[in-house]
C-alpha cells in the first residue's frame, strides 16, 4: 500500500529536492537536479527502486513533525515506549551554479533511549540501475555510470540483499549524523564542514530570507500559510537559472489508478504572470526579476517556435517516454518522463508572456530594452495566428478547438502591448493593434458567450464550462460585476463544483482519449475565491479560502488536485500553481487592491464593445 501523498514533506536547496514521508523515509530524491534520472523512486516504483529510511525499530512509535520556523528544515519527532528522538532533514544551501547536492539527516536523542534502524536502497536511472557499492572508512561509496554518492556516518553499516542496513541506539543528548553526497563519478568527492555548523547556517539563511516576506496579513494562520507557500515556491526554483518548476515530481496521478500521470519537473509559461504577482506581492522582487530573466532567455528566438514549457535551464527538447519497470503510484500507469504537450500550440501563452513583461515593467524591475523587442516580435506573429485552433490552457490531448480562454489571452497580448506604448512611450503599430484588440474582443463576445446559458463556454460551438474563465475579470476584459460574469460564476458553482471544490472543466465535448475523471483543481478553486472577492462576496471568498487551507497537509503543503470522494490530495506534489493561488488569494482577501485588482485595473474593460468604447 502506497503512502498518501499528504504524508510527504519537501526539503531542497534550489538545485534538487527530496520528499520525506511521515515514517522517516526519503522516497523521492532528485539527483543532482530536479530533472535528472539519477534519483530514488520508491514513491512511484516501490522500495526496491530506491529509498532511505531512518526510523525507530519499535513499530509502536508515534510521530509529530514540523518545519523549523521560516525554513525548509524538517523535524520529525518519534515517541516510543522507551524514549524519544528527533530526525532533522535538510539540504545545505550552495552558491551560484554549484550543483553539488548533500542530504543531511541528524538523529538527536531527546529522552530515554531509542533503538533505531536505517535502510538505504540506492538506485539510479529512475530506480532501474543498481550501483557498485564499496565500503569506505567514512561509510560507503556507490557508483553507476556518470553518477556517484557517498554516505558518511559513524554508524556501522552492513550490506544485505542489495540494501545497506544499520542498527544503532540514541540516548538523550546523542547526535548521530548521516550525510549522503552526490557527485559526478569522474570527479573526486568533496566533503564539507561539520554537519551541525551546516545546519545552523542553513537555518539562518532560510530565516533571513523568510523575513523578507510581507507581513501585512493580520490572521496568523493565513500569514503562516503565505510564508510556507513562498518557501515552497523558492524550493521549486532552480537557483542557477531562476526557472520555477511546476512540481519536483513526475507521474503522481490526477486520478488514483488512472492514466493522467504527467511529468511536471519543467517550467510552464502559462504560470508566468500569476507567479510574478505572487512573488511581487509577497515581497520577493529579486526572485521576480530572476523569473523574468529566465522567461526572456527561454522565449528568445523565432516566435513560431515558442513553447508552452521549457526545461529548468530553458531546454526545448522534452521528449515523452514511459518507464514500464515502475509500478506507478498506487498502480497508476504509465509512469512518464518528459512531456509531449511541449509540441502543442497554446495561444494563451502569448498573452501570458506579453503580460508578464508588461507587469515587470510597471513594477519597475530592471529595465531591459530587449524585453520590448521580444514583445513586438511575439505580437507580430500573434497577429497572424490568433484565430487559429489550439489545445488550450489544459493541454487537451484531443483535437484542437477554438478555446475561449486562448482568445481571451490573445486579447490580453494586444491590450498589454498597447498599454506599454501608452504608459511608457514605447513605439509600435498602435492603430493596427487597436483594431486587432477590437476584433478579438468582438469574436469572444460573439462566439465564446452562450446567451441561453448566460455563461461563457470553454470553446466556440460547445456548451462545456471551463474554470479558467473565472480569470476574465482579472484580465480586465470585463468588470467582475458584468452580468455575463455573474452568470458564468453561477454556472460554474452549479456544474463544476464538487463538495466545495472546483473542477477544471466539464468533459462532455473535449474528449482527450484518457479514461476516468480527475480531482478538483486547486488553482481553479482559488480563482473562484478571487472572483468572489472581486464581485463583493468577500465572506464567501473567505469561507472557500479556509476550506482550501484545511486540506493542506500538516506541513502546509498542497498538491495539484483534490480527490473529493477519497478526501485525498492527488497530482504532482507539492504543486507550485496551487501555492501561487494561495498567495494571490490571501492578498486578494486582505487588501482592497490585491493581485486580482492590480491586474484588472491596469486596463479599460471591454464593456459593451460599442464603437471606440473598447479602447
Amino acid at each position: 500500500m502506497s503512502k498518501l501523498i499528504e504524508d510527504y514533506g519537501i526539503i531542497g536547496n534550489m538545485i534538487s529536492a527530496a520528499l520525506i514521508a511521515r515514517d522517516g523515509s526519503i522516497d523521492w530524491l532528485c539527483l543532482p537536479r530536479f530533472d535528472s534520472p539519477a534519483c530514488f523512486s520508491a514513491l512511484i516504483g516501490g522500495a526496491e527502486n530506491g529509498r532511505w529510511l531512518i526510523a525507530p525499530e519499535d513499530a509502536r512509535h508515534k510521530v509529530r513533525r514540523r518545519y523549523l520556523d521560516g525554513t525548509a528544515v524538517l523535524e520529525t519527532r518519534f515517541e516510543t515506549p522507551t524514549g524519544a528522538c528527533t530526525l532533522t532533514d535538510f539540504m545545505p544551501l550552495g552558491e551560484g551554479d554549484d550543483e553539488n547536492v548533500d542530504v543531511i539527516r541528524l538523529v538527536r536523542g531527546e529522552r530515554g533511549e531509542v533503538p533505531m534502524a536505517m535502510e538505504l536502497v540506492i538506485r539510479f536511472n529512475y530506480g532501474r540501475t543498481v550501483p557498485w557499492v564499496r565500503r569506505r572508512h567514512y561509510g560507503l561509496s556507490a557508483v553507476a555510470g556518470p553518477d556517484a554518492v557517498e554516505l558518511r556516518t559513524p554508524v556501522a553499516l552492513k550490506g544485505r540483499d542489495l540494501t545497506t542496513v544499520a542498527r544503532f541506539c540514541v540516548r538523550k543528548g546523542d547526535m548521530v549524523p548521516f550525510t549522503l553526497s552526490y557527485h559526478r563519478s569522474h570527479k573526486s568527492p568533496v566533503f564539507a564542514a561539520d554537519d551541525h555548523i551546516r545546519l545552523d547556517r542553513t537555518v539562518l539563511r532560510w530565516q533571513e530570507w523568510s523575513r523578507r516576506c510581507r507581513s501585512d496579513i493580520e490572521n496568523d494562520v493565513w500569514r503562516e500559510a503565505v510564508l510556507r507557500s513562498a518557501i515552497t515556491l523558492k524550493l521549486l526554483t532552480f537557483r542557477p537559472t531562476g526557472g520555477v518548476v511546476a512540481a519536483p515530481t513526475t507521474s503522481l496521478p490526477e486520478r488514483i489508478g488512472g492514466e493522467r500521470n504527467w511529468d511536471y519537473r519543467y517550467c510552464w509559461l502559462r504560470d508566468s504572470s500569476l507567479t510574478l504577482y505572487a512573488l511581487l506581492n509577497a515581497g520577493y522582487r529579486e526572485e521576480a526579476e530572476d523569473w523574468r530573466q529566465w522567461l526572456l532567455r527561454a522565449a528568445s528566438g523565432d516566435p513560431r517556435q515558442l513553447q508552452i514549457m521549457y526545461g529548468i535551464a530553458g531546454e526545448r527538447s522534452l521528449p515523452e517516454w514511459e518507464m514500464p519497470w515502475l509500478a506507478g503510484y498506487e498502480s497508476s500507469r504509465p509512469v512518464r518522463v518528459g512531456n509531449a504537450a511541449v509540441e502543442q500550440l497554446q495561444l494563451d501563452l502569448y498573452g501570458e508572456l506579453v503580460e508578464t513583461l508588461h507587469v515587470a515593467r510597471e513594477a519597475d524591475l530592471t529595465s531591459l530594452e530587449d524585453a520590448w523587442r521580444l514583445q513586438r516580435v511575439l505580437i507580430g506573429h500573434l497577429e497572424t495566428i490568433w484565430d487559429s485552433r489550439d489545445h488550450g490552457i489544459w493541454e487537451i490531448r484531443g483535437k484542437p478547438l477554438a478555446f475561449t480562454y486562448s482568445r481571451l489571452m490573445c486579447w490580453v497580448a494586444f491590450d498589454r502591448a498597447l498599454r506599454s506604448c501608452e504608459r511608457f512611450g514605447l513605439r509600435g503599430p498602435v492603430a493596427r493593434w487597436r483594431k486587432l484588440r477590437r476584433a478579438v474582443a468582438a469574436d469572444i463576445l460573439k462566439n465564446g458567450y452562450d446567451a441561453h446559458r448566460k455563461a461563457f463556454v470553454q470553446h466556440y460551438g460547445g456548451t462545456a464550462l471551463d474554470a479558467s474563465l473565472l480569470l476574465i475579470p482579472q484580465t480586465g476584459f470585463l468588470q467582475a460585476s458584468d452580468p455575463r460574469m455573474i452568470g458564468t460564476i453561477a454556472a460554474i458553482e452549479r456544474e463544476l463544483m464538487r463538495d466545495g471544490f472546483v473542477l477544471r472543466y466539464s468533459k462532455q465535448d473535449t474528449d482527450d482519449g484518457l479514461v476516468g475523471p480527475e480531482g478538483a483543481f486547486l488553482a481553479c478553486t482559488f480563482w473562484l475565491a478571487d472572483a468572489y472577492a472581486m464581485i463583493g462576496r468577500r465572506e464567501d471568498g473567505i469561507a472557500l479560502f479556509e476550506r482550501l487551507l484545511a486540506i493542506r497537509n500538516d506541513l502546509g503543503l498542497l498538491s495539484e488536485e483534490y480527490d473529493t470522494s477519497r478526501k485525498r490530495l492527488v497530482g504532482n506534489f507539492p504543486q507550485g500553481f496551487s501555492h501561487i493561488g494561495l498567495i494571490n488569494t490571501a492578498y486578494n482577501l486582505v487588501r482592497a487592491a490585491g493581485p486580482a485588482h492590480q491586474r484588472s485595473r491596469r486596463v479599460a474593460p471591454v464593456a459593451g464593445l460599442k464603437g471606440e468604447e473598447a479602447d
